[in-house]
């Protein structure tokens, strides 16, 4: 005598996302973006009482015009480490473009002109990252140590060791020049712009959706109907353009075009996409932890220049925030691993029914 088993339309309870689980005021207040938000904040407070004049609105008006280049980088940088890739010749590009915008306008350019000719040096420069990473195939971490020696040695070669600084002072000026009384650079106007811009094209588009998922797997993202390498390429070409344009406000802010300008600005820069949230292996970020970020090492860096802290204790403070940030992502996601345990996974499935 036989008998059929009766198997159930559905015997796997259907599965969310552990995240969305919870209310929405959690899921936005315990992120690592928060986080460094709120010791932003608290940074900002302590620094505001305990270190002298560092409230004062020319304070603001200083820090904000030294960490414009970072947050210019940092932008196209995020969407870059969140495919899993990096970009070191960064401060390269801003050396280089800052050479050309000088020697050009030494021979006669206009600036508006020499800065276009610098802004497509810094694409065609992204593009190079760009073709040897996704048509040579090599990785992108040994491709940009090569061209961060390349552009920075183009930059020395073209220049040497002279300076030029004989630029309009009405670009000097403007540079430096503040939205009426609020004490806010100008500078910061475009970078509002593209920050939305940014921000748009990484959370509100598939475009940006392609960047998350080729940032978990390559392959995925390419049986998913994503175009794996033109994402990189694009995102490597922005990257350079975005480089030399704060070449160009780098030049006209101190009014110098020099070979070694923004040397080993990429390590701000990474170090505050990362301490910003963005997994250095790919596949999660956000902007607005990683524009935390950047201010967040430029008030640290800003209050402890006032309290007589020399540049070298600058830069290894720096460094340990860039560690820390690496090992406390890997860090969380050990212990949010071992808080779910290995059953977690096989929750709400039934035995099939047995004859």
């Amino acid at each position: 005598m036989s008998s059929t088993a009766t198997i159930p339309a559905q015997t796997t309870a259907p599965r969310v996302y552990r995240d969305y689980g919870r209310p929405a005021w959690r899921r936005i207040l315990f992120t690592r973006e928060s986080a460094v938000i709120g010791l932003l904040i608290l940074v900002i407070i302590g620094a505001t009482f305990g270190v002298r004049n560092f409230g004062s609105p020319i304070t603001m008006t200083y820090l904000l015009l030294d960490v414009a280049p970072i947050l210019l980088i940092a932008l196209p940088m995020t969407l870059v480490i969140i495919t899993g890739e990096i970009d070191l010749s960064v401060a390269s590009m801003v050396g280089l473009s800052s050479v050309l915008v000088g020697i050009l306008h030494q021979g006669g350019l206009p600036i508006p002109a020499a800065a276009a000719v610098a802004i497509i040096a810094g694409a065609v420069g992204g593009a190079l990252n760009g073709f040897l990473v996704t048509a040579v195939g090599l990785p992108s971490l040994a491709v940009t140590i090569g061209t961060l020696a390349l552009y920075r040695g183009l930059a020395v070669g073209l220049l040497g060791t002279t300076a030029v600084t004989d630029f309009d002072e009405f670009w000097t000026s403007l540079a430096k020049s503040k939205i009426g009384e609020t004490g806010i650079p100008s500078i910061m106007i475009p970078f509002v712009l593209l920050a939305i811009v940014f921000a748009v094209l990484l959370h509100f588009t598939p475009f940006g959706r392609g960047i998350f998922a080729i940032g978990l797997s390559p392959d995925a993202a390419t049986f998913s109907g994503v175009n794996v390498n033109r994402t990189k390429m694009i995102l490597f070409i922005l990257t350079g353009t975005l480089s030399a344009f704060a070449g160009i406000y780098y030049t006209l802010r101190f009014g110098s075009a020099r070979g070694d300008n923004a040397t080993g600005l990429e390590l701000q820069v990474i170090a505050a996409v990362l301490l910003g949230g963005v997994s250095i292996f790919g596949g999660r970020g956000a902007l607005h932890g990683v524009i935390a970020g950047v201010l967040l090492i430029g008030v640290l860096a800003s209050a402890l220049r006032l309290a007589n802290v020399t540049s070298d204790v600058i830069n290894i403070i720096t460094g340990v925030l860039l560690v820390l940030s690496v090992v406390s992502a890997s860090f969380l996601a050990w212990l949010q691993k071992k808080r779910q345990g290995p059953g977690r996974l096989k929750r709400g499935r039934t035995p099939a029914a047995k004859a």
